[in-house]
């Protein structure tokens, strides 16, 4: 079956979430993730949103992290401090983030495009993203794979990686076994060395090549040996995701 870049993502980052576990997320990409994880091989995976929603049955695609969606049947509607604090417990497992940059360690940008007294670009903000990466056991990143957005050095560190290196979170007084997991572009999968914390191709989207990953990156990129290839969605993933998750097409009318 044909299937979009998007729609491939999502399968990606589904396939990380395991059975059982709990995963805070945000609208978009990582809700269509989880609710496709639950729907196929974690059906007691536990989905919290930012704002308060704990372990909902969502009907549909919210189109916002307080959406009443993302409190229908849930287990608990409480507050952004209370996701927050359960976060700063251990008590998530997996998060979803994204940046406008992100570095060899896997630290992430979203403050301000150039010098921070007089940038170009103001974007967002850290928003939860600082303490969900600081304490959730392990990141998901997603984001568009460009040499503008993968570079050597951060205009700003608004989000915690592996900060310079192996030893460098924990030095940093962050919990141990933390941090980024994998970063899932529109041309790979990739993961971190574990001895350096530094960046990897892990596997190549079908159609894609090793040459094609490193253009797209500012910084020097080793692969895993051997490469593997990414898993393509299956007709069942592409059904539920096209007629249960997003029959709107609210996200899978993205590009990837």
């Amino acid at each position: 079956m044909s299937f979009s870049p998007m729609e491939l993502m999502i399968c990606c980052a589904a396939r990380e979430l395991d059975d059982g576990k709990t995963v805070a997320v945000g609208t978009g990409l990582p809700c269509a993730a989880a609710m496709l994880a639950q729907r196929t091989h974690a059906p007691n995976l536990v989905i919290m949103f930012e704002a308060g929603g704990v372990a909902p049955q969502l009907p549909t695609m919210p189109v916002s992290v307080g959406d009443s969606t993302t409190f229908h049947r849930a287990v608990l509607a409480t507050s952004m401090a209370d996701v927050m604090q359960f976060c700063q417990r251990g008590m998530v497992d997996y998060t979803f983030l994204s940046g406008a940059q992100i570095d060899p360690f896997g630290n992430l940008n979203s403050t301000v495009i150039g010098p921070h007294a007089k940038p170009k670009v103001r974007l967002p903000g850290s928003g939860g993203a600082n303490d969900l990466a600081s304490f959730c056991w392990r990141t998901l990143i997603v984001m568009k794979h460009d040499a503008k957005k993968f570079v050597e050095k951060l205009d700003f560190l608004t989000t915690p990686g592996y900060l310079t290196g192996s030893g460098a979170r924990e030095a940093a007084g962050l919990p141990l076994h933390t941090g980024p997991h994998r970063v899932i572009t529109d041309l790979c999968v990739l993961d971190f060395v574990p001895d350096t914390k530094r960046m990897r191709v892990k596997s190549l989207h079908p159609g894609k090549t090793l040459d094609q990953v490193r253009a797209a990156t500012g910084f020097a990129l080793e692969a895993c040996d051997p490469l593997g290839t990414t898993v393509e969605p299956n007709a069942e993933q592409l059904h539920i995701l096209r007629t249960e998750v997003d029959p709107g097409r609210y996200i899978l009318g993205r590009a990837g």
